[in-house]
């Protein structure tokens, strides 16, 4: 007897659910207790933390502080850790998805073919390695892939923003001189953030947390244990390592905090804009060696991508021009013609060039070539460019390297605290919703 549709069609749909639940066909099925697959962690915008992104970043960490040798604290505080890192990490990435900025495959190809050349590795080793980890690889590529995303956002809208004064760098070295030698500190450090027109409950809180910390280190925890356990600085899971630090190059409450200190020993709780710090000196040394400073000579040509001109026909118009250098084209009148920088009308020339005078991307791809030789197509935050080194020189930077190290030293000192100022504003006019429980 043929059943009737309807009823049949809905017998094979219990008969699934069934064999989906595990439970026997007939008789009474068997109580299994639930378990929760994944679920949502955090709201950020329009877009969700899942339980299994936190924990994959967990367990890292966790096998972070293993090889470090340092205990690590209870689960559900690098949870707590973690989860922020991961909403400030979002609305970055939110940020730079809005303006436009991309990193494509060719240059993530280029970038993961640096970090194997840099670990003396090929890119199977590496495969092999993190699956070993239980890390896809997949899932690092993309993890690569919104580093440079990040590090392209952080240039672009606050490091490239930044002015520096002939008087601030005056001031900065007769500051230097005041002091005396230029003495270097290794530290460590442990950050309690505060947010932005904070509450004075709010205040009190994370006051409380960084004085639980401060407790803690007085009365023997291991330093790095703390930091993973307390810092919501980028270094915590690293136990807090800074590592050495010119003096010129930490801020005036870092300095004033540290001259007193004996190695070992821990400053008081100290209070900036950002929030609450304690810093530990692990070593100190004193004396400024000569400074050499290797110079190149450049030129390039820049073309800027916008809303009509996308990554990929910029790229092709430059691997164009690349072809007709190769073929003896004159560079400087290419530059002159087809150039969008301010360089243009001298040919591209960009005269003697010290380290940091460039943003990264640019250094790094000229610091890879040799005397007379053009570089491929090299994207940075400005546009795509070609570049040529003419010449390289070394030379003894002894007396100018005070205004260079001063103007580096300001600058990072600058950027830094703009950066983390941009990332809470940022951070703040987001639509975020926690459910760690």
């Amino acid at each position: 007897m043929q059943l009737p549709i309807l009823p049949y069609r809905l017998a094979c749909c219990a008969l699934l659910t069934v064999l989906l639940s595990g439970a026997p066909a007939w008789g009474q099925p068997k109580p299994r207790p639930i378990v929760t697959l994944d679920r949502i962690v955090a709201v950020v915008n329009d877009e969700v933390i899942t339980q299994q992104e936190l924990s994959a970043r967990v367990d890292f960490a966790f096998r972070q502080l293993q090889q470090q040798g340092t205990p690590p604290p209870p689960r559900e505080v690098i949870e707590r850790q973690l989860i922020e890192r991961l909403i400030a990490d979002r609305v970055q990435m939110q940020h730079a998805r809005d303006i436009g900025l991309r990193v494509d495959d060719a240059e993530l190809d280029r970038a993961l073919a640096r970090i194997a050349e840099e670990n003396k590795m090929s890119l199977t080793q590496i495969r092999a390695t993190l699956q070993k980890d239980g890390v896809p690889f997949e899932k690092f590529r993309e993890d690569i892939r919104n580093e440079i995303t990040l590090s392209r956002l952080r240039e672009r809208e606050v490091a490239q923003k930044i002015v520096i004064t002939e008087s601030e760098i005056d001031n900065f070295i007769q500051a230097q001189q005041t002091q005396g030698r230029n003495d270097e500190y290794n530290i460590s450090h442990i950050l309690v953030t505060v947010p932005e027109n904070a509450t004075p409950e709010q205040l009190q809180t994370r006051r409380t947390r960084a004085e639980q910390a401060l407790a803690q280190l007085k009365g023997g925890t291991d330093f790095r244990q703390v930091a993973a356990a307390f810092s919501d600085a980028p270094e915590a899971l690293q136990g807090g390592l800074l590592g050495w630090r010119e003096s010129s190059r930490l801020p005036a409450l870092f300095l004033d905090a540290l001259r007193p200190l004996k190695t070992g020993e821990l400053s008081e709780l100290l209070r900036s804009p950002n929030g609450f710090h304690i810093l530990k000196l692990n070593e100190r040394r004193g004396g400024q060696a000569p400074i050499m400073v290797q110079q190149t000579r450049a030129r390039h040509i820049l073309i800027k991508t916008n809303e009509l001109v996308s990554e990929a026909e910029v790229r092709n118009r430059l691997l164009i021009l690349k072809e007709r250098l190769d073929n003896k084209a004159d560079f400087a009148e290419l530059a002159r013609s087809r150039s969008e920088d301010s360089s243009a009308s001298r040919g591209g020339d960009l005269g003697w060039l010290n380290p940091g005078d460039t943003v990264p991307e640019f250094e790094q791809a000229m610091n890879a070539l040799k005397p007379g030789e053009i570089s491929q197509p090299v994207r940075s935050p400005f546009g795509w460019h070609l570049i040529e080194v003419l010449e390289r020189r070394t030379q003894d930077m002894t007396r100018e390297g005070q205004r260079l190290n001063a103007r580096q030293a300001l600058r990072e000192r600058k950027t830094d605290e703009a950066y983390q100022e941009w990332v809470r504003q940022l951070r703040d006019r987001a639509y975020i919703e926690q459910r760690l429980e």
